[in-house]
């Protein structure tokens, strides 16, 4: 039986982790390690769309004072 999704390299290599015994706390170390690592990658891509669109800070100063921001709840008038 083939899987419809095959496993990513990612799972893949998680899964030889995971079928080892390692200690709770090794694991949670691991967890935190992995969400900084997709976090400073998703910062960088960020930082260089920010670039590329020329944003400064007073780009992002005009977008928090918008009368009518495109995502806020419109009926808190």
């Amino acid at each position: 039986m083939s899987a419809a999704h095959p496993l990513s390299n990612l799972q893949q290599e998680l899964l030889k982790l995971y079928s080892s015994d390692i200690p709770e706390a090794d694991l949670l170390h691991i967890k935190r390690y992995l969400a900084k690592y997709f976090a400073f990658k998703a910062i960088g891509e960020a930082d260089q769309i920010w670039d590329e669109k020329g944003y400064t800070n007073e780009t992002m100063n005009q977008w928090l004072n918008e009368d009518e921001a495109p995502y806020g709840n419109k009926d808190s008038n």
